[in-house]
């Protein structure tokens, strides 16, 4: 159990007073920030000021908070002011890698404070919203075990994403479900979701919004990297959600699901700045060479998904990013890509 000063109600439903006291003051909270060219710098600035106020308000002492600048061309100038603003800490990477490095160092940083039972991580554009902080941690507290992974889950993913990247994000989530069930068999220890899927067939893994406790946070971030013979971009950049999911969960980690909400559409985003077919290949690829998946499993578990999502009816643009996704996962798995039947009727 977590070795952190609190008491339950008789019923051991944690009140949120007692979570507010923990939240408030054994909690961090990491902002990886990166402003690339192509996106709007001052909305962005805007963006992560709001952000880190934001988060100022529930965290008691500031320096609990980290900016965590992934590329110093990318954000240094702006942490640095936000910094002499609101007290702050920041950690300024030199060059840019991708968000788990920016994460990585950003939860190193808070690590080195023992008093930290949990570290959140939320992305800087003001869609992972600071009053609903609480609910992680009282999820937190009420499984109440060392290694706990609490994630944000989207209500939507369309209506903050657009259609095409919730359907794409929906397949990569699909998938990685598949990944983890076929490792927990291969490896005799079951997949601990009685806490996630209470509504939904399967977890928002990619969400962005996500706290961990501090086993879990140590086993992800102070690991080493584990490439998995993928490139760093797709380790560090692409498919940097998985890998955190990934390492909490072979770990024996316990993951739950708060339901949170979001922007009707995100005010700023960076998914279109990628490739994005090669983006969500590689968010489906990394955790399956990972886990060592077979590729005909791989194969089979994209011919099951791929039908069922309306993208596909998009003709052709939408059945093209498909058959495109599918490629580029067979060829990393040097399968030849020999595309199976639709069903013929629904």
């Amino acid at each position: 159990h977590l070795a952190i000063p609190y008491h339950k109600i008789k019923d051991d439903l944690l009140t949120a007073q007692q979570a507010h006291e923990i939240m408030h003051h054994k909690t961090g909270v990491v902002i990886p920030v990166y402003f690339p060219k192509g996106i709007d710098r001052a909305q962005g600035e805007t963006l992560l000021r709001d952000t880190t106020a934001q988060y100022c308000t529930q965290v008691h002492n500031p320096a609990n908070i980290c900016l965590s600048v992934d590329g110093a061309i990318h954000g240094e100038e702006e942490v640095t002011k936000l910094a002499q603003e609101f007290g702050v800490s920041t950690c300024i990477r030199p060059t840019n890698r991708g968000k788990f490095s920016g994460a990585q160092q950003g939860v190193t940083h808070l690590l080195n404070n023992p008093d930290l039972a949990f570290i959140a991580l939320v992305d800087q554009d003001g869609d992972h919203f600071a009053n609903e902080l609480l609910n992680f941690i009282r999820t937190a507290l009420h499984i109440n075990l060392d290694r706990t992974l609490i994630l944000g889950n989207r209500i939507s993913r369309h209506r903050p994403m657009g259609f095409a990247r919730g359907d794409l994000e929906e397949l990569a989530d699909r998938v990685l479900l598949d990944a983890l069930t076929y490792h927990a068999a291969q490896t005799d220890h079951p997949l601990r979701l009685e806490y996630a899927n209470t509504l939904d067939e399967f977890p928002d893994f990619h969400s962005g919004y996500k706290v961990f406790s501090r086993a879990s946070a140590q086993d992800i971030f102070l690991s080493e990297p584990e490439l998995a013979t993928c490139s760093e971009t797709c380790y560090y950049r692409h498919a940097c959600e998985a890998v955190m999911i990934v390492k909490c969960l072979t770990q024996q980690g316990y993951l739950g699901v708060v339901n949170r909400r979001t922007f009707n559409e995100q005010p700023i985003t960076t998914f279109g700045l990628y490739n994005r077919q090669q983006l969500i290949a590689d968010k489906i690829i990394w955790p399956c060479k990972h886990l060592k998946i077979p590729a005909h499993f791989v194969k089979q578990w994209l011919d099951n998904h791929i039908p069922r999502l309306l993208l596909g009816t998009l003709v052709p643009e939408g059945k093209k990013e498909l058959a495109g996704i599918r490629k580029i996962v067979m060829e990393a798995f040097d399968t030849e890509n020999e595309e199976g039947l639709t069903p013929l009727f629904v």
